[in-house]
């Protein structure tokens, strides 16, 4: 099943950003597009901004002006859905509301031809239910693109209950013709993206509710030290306060509230405040002309350790210990079976966040997880209130040796970064294993939907595939309420890493 011809006509019900966006990605791909619009006079307005559009895209050389004037000429507003009638796709970006778009799709079906594809542009609501009104729910499939549509690469195609093969394979392959990078589905809550980005958000938030660090420590952690490219708490304020959880409590609902999805009441005390993001001018953060941004917390300079002794093999941290005897630092190894540390001159520990807390040890301080040590421009330490201060100061100043920003924080287990990433690979895992979609869809889509610097299923490789579960073991034996529980699909791939390591030694 190939992709749609050029010579055939695209529809875009809905008007607002991200049909316009639909549409543009259609009409410069080079079919003829039509625009409907329930409310009057919108598809008019749309077909405007998108000619708007296309004139600043010449402006900046990125289309001809031959090009730009035969996309006008293909742009036409419909006034009724019986002018959609000769169009071989049609997709719906209207408002998220089941009813809608299950009495919109049922209106479509009495108009268009047999063989026309259906599409809902959802990204909350069940592909399944959508389509299960309809008479003939196997041409029916979800495009979800992400906002900006034209701008932005990725496009998950998902398969409902009832979608015929041949209906999703000719959906992705128009999405792959339209310059896009598409990524097959199941149907499940949240698809891939909202599906496995939850703990992002999540456990950010449940790290500033522990009160463990602020908003602008977390949000530098995991930028500087994780590779994000922004920070939970930033990146909430962008999307709007109200849409992030909306779609978190979406989630949550659909898989009957599992406590894995559960929303953040600190999030929701924001919402019901107002303060929306950016685009109220207060969220997270203050946005408000006059207002300062606030600074993550870094520590004050503390004096390099004379030496350190290395226990063991660190696992992901292994390249400090070249990096620290770059620096000067002299480096005292020990070849310890159960040892994964470095030894402090004043006899503390400093250890790879495991998801356990430094209270449950005698001085130790945790360092979190980096994306990769020599590039990270910060490293987040915590340390229990009856960790000696001298052993702090010593790991402080040994990261500040490596050229590091050090945010000290509180004895949060598992940290910033390290319990996110435990918790994303968790997720990954599991939606393979259910057959949500492949490793290497599930990579994709995360690394061009939310940015992410490594796919979940590349991250669990490089950190080994037993290290996510290990993690969340931990936290899961710190916090017993279910949140932190390895999957079984988790356990299944730690135990079979686990298994392969010990057959190749």
């Amino acid at each position: 099943m190939t992709a749609l011809d050029l010579s055939s006509p695209v529809a875009v019900v809905g008007t607002g950003t991200m049909g316009q966006g639909i549409a543009q990605v259609a009409l410069v791909a080079g079919h003829p597009v039509r625009l409907y619009d329930a409310a009057p006079g919108r598809a008019r307005e749309a077909a405007d901004a998108i000619g708007a559009r296309l004139d600043r895209l010449v402006e900046k050389e990125r289309l001809t002006a031959a090009d730009r004037d035969a996309a006008r000429a293909r742009l036409k507003p419909a006034g009724a859905l019986s002018e959609l009638a000769d169009c071989a796709l049609v997709v719906e970006a209207v408002v998220e509301r089941l009813d809608v778009k299950q009495e919109l799709f049922g209106a479509l079906e009495d108009v268009v031809a047999a063989d026309c594809l259906l599409a809902t542009n959802t990204s909350s609501l069940s592909v399944t239910a959508i389509g299960g009104a309809l008479r003939v729910p196997g041409r029916f499939v979800g495009l979800h693109f992400f906002n900006p549509a034209p701008l932005l690469p990725l496009v998950e195609v998902v398969s409902g209950f009832a979608t015929d093969v041949t209906s999703a394979t000719r959906a992705y392959e128009t999405a792959r013709a339209w310059g896009k990078t598409p990524v097959a589905c199941a149907d499940t809550p949240g698809f891939v993206v909202n599906r496995i980005a939850r703990p992002f958000y999540a456990e950010a938030f449940a790290v500033y509710e522990d009160q463990g660090a602020d908003p602008a420590t977390i949000d530098a952690v995991l930028r500087e030290s994780g590779g994000f490219r922004m920070g939970a708490f930033e990146l909430t304020d962008l999307i709007g306060q109200d849409v992030n959880e909306s779609v978190t409590h979406s989630v949550w609902q659909a898989f009957f509230q599992d406590v894995r999805f559960t929303p953040s009441l600190a999030q929701r005390r924001l919402v019901e405040s107002g303060r929306l993001g950016r685009k109220s001018g207060q969220g997270w953060y203050d946005y408000r002309d006059g207002a300062e941004r606030p600074e993550p917390h870094t520590a004050g300079p503390a004096d390099r350790p004379a030496y350190v002794v290395v226990e063991g093999d660190l696992g992901p941290a292994a390249e400090l210990v070249a990096m620290i005897r770059e620096a000067g630092i002299e480096v005292r190894q020990e070849d310890e079976d159960d040892g994964t540390r470095l030894l402090m001159p004043s006899g503390g520990q400093l250890v790879l966040a495991d998801g356990q807390t430094s209270v449950e040890f005698r001085d130790v301080v945790y360092f979190d997880l980096a994306l990769d040590y020599r590039t990270a421009s910060r490293i987040a330490l915590s340390a229990a209130q009856s960790t000696s201060p001298r052993t702090l100061a010593e790991a402080t100043g040994l990261f500040q040796a490596l050229g590091k920003k050090v945010s000290v924080i509180g004895d949060v287990p598992g940290m910033i970064v390290a319990r996110t990433v435990a918790r994303i690979i968790d997720l990954a895992v599991e939606a393979v294993a259910k057959g949500v979609a492949t490793e290497e869809d599930i990579d994709t889509a995360m690394r061009l939907g939310v940015n992410y610097p490594l796919g979940p299923l590349e991250w669990s490789r490089r950190l080994g595939g037993d290290w996510a579960c290990a993690v969340l073991d931990n936290l899961h034996e710190c916090a017993p309420t279910g949140r932190y529980a390895p999957s079984l699909a988790l356990y299944r791939h730690a135990y079979a890493s686990g298994k392969q390591e010990g057959s190749s030694s």
